[in-house]
Formats: C-alpha cells, structure tokens, sequence
C-alpha cells in the first residue's frame, strides 16, 4: 500500500542521496499561461533525475540476503542510473539491461557507478523482459522501474517537497511513462491536498497509460514512437494503476514538435538542460488554462547526449522560423549573388549557409540555383525576407533541409 507513513519513512530516507531542488519561479511559463508556473527541477539531482529517489527507497527496504545476491533492473538509462548509484552505496553488485538505442552518455554514466550493463532489444519492454530472465537465471533480485510499491513510495516523496514549498498549489504536471512517478506523487499529493489538481503527461507516441484509462484495464500498445525515450513504455504498471485511478485527475498527451521547442524555452529562459521525456510537463502548459492557478511542472531528468541535443536544438530552431533555407534561381552571370544578399542584409536577415548549384538547368545563363539557409528572428522576420526577395523579382522557394 502507498500510505502516508511509508511517504514519510522515504522522505528522510532520499535525503541520504538527494540533492535539495527547491522550486524555481518561471516568468517566462507564467507570463505564457496566465497563472504562476513554479518548475520542479529533478534534473537538477546527482544522477541526473528523480529516480534515484525510488530506487534508493527500494534498495535500502531489501534484507541483505537480497542484497548479497545482486540487483538487476531494466531502464532506458535514468532508473538505471539510479539503481547503479544506489546499489554502490550499499556494496551491492548491479546488473542493467538497456535497449541498445540508449544514449551513450547513459550507458557510460551507468557503468561509472560501477554496474555491468547489458544491451538488449529496442524498446524498454524488451530489455525487461530479458533482465527477467536474468534475475530468475542468475538469481538476482529484480528492482522495477516503476511497478513496484516501494519504489513508487520513493518517487513520490517529490510531492511532499512540493507542498512544504508552496502548500497552496493548484496543479502538478507529471511525466508518465509506466506510472511510477505518477503513482506516487498523485496518491501523496491527494492524501496531503486532496483538491490539488494532479495532471499526467505522456508523449503522443507511448500514451499506455491514456489507453489504459478509457479502457478501464492496463493495455499493451502495439508499438510505442517518440523522442521522449525515458517515457517509451508500451505496457504501464499493473500494480500502480489502480492508484493512477484513483488519482490521477487527467492525462494530457503531447507532440514530440511540441517537446523540441521546449527544450529551447528551458535552454534560453531558464538556462537549464533538461532531457525529452522531462520536458513533457512543460510541453502540456500550452494545453491549460492556469489563469489564477499555481501550477508546478516537474522535471523529471536532465540526462542528455549531446548529439541528441543537437539535433532537438536544430529542429526547434526551424520549428520557430528562426532558420529557414530558400531556394532561388538566378542567371549566372557577375554581380547576382552580391544583389542578393543586398536583398537579404537590408531585411537584416544573417545568412549562415549557402550552396550554389551551376547544373539546376541545361542552360547555365537561364538559371542557376543558388540554396541560401538564413537565421531569422521568428515567423514574422522571415516573411519579411521572403517578402523581399519576391519583390525584388526572385522567387524563392522554401526548402526543408536539416544542417
């Protein structure tokens, strides 16, 4: 059972390996949704997100029979993370199955707390499935990522935090993958508040657990598909879904489009990191009317690779208008390129980009195609420029090109 006395128990327990992540003000999120948005800052913990929390609380309720025999586990990298953390802490050997698309910054920051991982399947269902067997195999003692008490008890020692900061909170927003998370702040959250408004959010691509709800029983999605990869979960806990029942107000689902321009209004507004899956909290705001409303998104882990960011900084960046790539046609003849950038640079448009192709057309005087990626200010500054071009006499013509 998910009690007030076991949340309480957990709440002095994380402490042992929590950093405190006091509540940070949005003015940026406020302004945007009308109430006054308070971010819930888990990527901020040492192993990068909230579950060590659970893991931790589970690991320190095991026997030392349990312990002594080794721990395995199945994460997409930061139950991982925490499990590996944990098990070190109390001398435990760990083993951690991650499908083989985890990010290497995961992989090597699991091992770097000392554990074996092994790479297995493509999802995480799949490598749960094979740590199961391992467990049985080998005889480790397996620790859920999410379908299991004691760690949901963990994890939701986040709304306690929460309360004690700001006790007149309206609203949380909490990622969902299997429902750990979910599970545990939503039960406390209502056992403390119980008109607090406690709202799940789940990626477009892996809703499980908004299938589950309308069909009143924990379903399996054929397939899951999302940038959101911590939440890609086609299966949710069968033991925390009665409480998501119970507690959840609402589920909130959204575009993987919607998390990339997230990660830039964290990145620009609030200088912070935080990974696809925590971003999904944020990414639901746009969805809510918060006029009047005290609401608190939680972020639920900052473990990013690099490369990963890269790519979401790019196509947010597109997302927002800010670049964009033209096409333009043009006679190959002396002089045309320095007349449009003249074009371009009055529009105080910044090109970043050019590509210049003699062989668009059999016969070069005619046309060449000249390709030209700018950086613009938004939608509007970037129909300026175009409107320029076209009034100059070219044509352009927009392209979808990926730096």
């Amino acid at each position: 059972m998910l009690t007030l006395d076991k949340f309480e128990e957990a709440a002095e327990k994380v402490k042992e390996v929590t950093l405190e992540t006091k509540l940070v003000y949005s003015e940026f999120f406020s302004e945007q949704t009308g109430g006054k948005v308070y971010l819930k800052p888990e990527n901020m913990q040492f192993t990068g997100a909230y579950k060590v929390r659970g893991a931790y609380y589970k690991i320190s309720s095991l026997t030392d029979e349990e312990r002594a025999k080794g721990l395995i586990t199945a994460s997409a990298g930061n139950h991982a993370q925490g499990v590996a953390y944990a098990a070190r802490r109390y001398g435990a050997k760990a083993v951690i199955v991650m499908p083989t698309s985890t990010p290497l910054m995961k992989v090597n920051r699991t091992k770097s707390y000392g554990a074996e991982v092994v790479l297995y399947g493509d999802v995480y269902d799949e490598a749960c499935r094979y740590a199961l067997e391992l467990a049985e195999k080998e005889g480790y003692t397996f620790i859920h990522p999410f379908d299991d008490l004691a760690v949901a008890t963990g994890q939701g020692t986040i709304a306690m935090e929460i309360f004690k900061e700001l006790p007149l909170v309206d609203c949380i927003l909490v990622p969902i993958g299997g429902g750990g998370l979910a599970a545990g702040v939503s039960t406390l959250a209502k056992l403390l508040h119980p008109n607090v408004r406690v709202i799940g959010v789940e990626p477009e691509g892996a809703a499980c657990m908004k299938a589950s709800l309308e069909a009143g029983k924990v379903v399996t999605l054929p397939s899951v598909n999302t940038i959101a990869d911590g939440t890609a979960v086609k299966t949710p806990g069968a033991n925390v879904f009665p409480y998501i029942q119970k507690n959840i107000d609402e589920i909130i689902t959204v575009p993987d489009e919607d998390i990339i321009v997230s990660f830039l209004d964290m990145v620009e507004n609030h200088k912070m990191v935080v990974e696809n899956s925590g971003l999904l909290s944020v990414a639901a705001l746009r969805q809510l009317d918060l006029r009047g409303k005290k609401a608190v998104p939680i972020l639920s882990g900052g473990n990013m690779d690099v490369i990963t960011m890269s790519s979401i900084v790019q196509h947010g960046l597109i997302q927002r208008d800010r670049i964009f790539t033209v096409s333009v046609l043009l006679p190959d003849k002396p002089g045309e390129l320095s007349r449009v950038a003249d074009v371009i640079a009055k529009q105080n448009g910044n090109v970043i980009k050019l590509e210049h192709n003699q062989f668009v057309a059999t016969n070069r005087s005619a046309a060449v195609e000249l390709r030209i990626t700018l950086e613009a200010y938004g939608t509007e500054h970037k129909q300026a420029i175009i409107d320029a071009l076209n009034e100059t006499g070219y044509r352009p013509k927009l392209i979808r090109v990926i730096l």
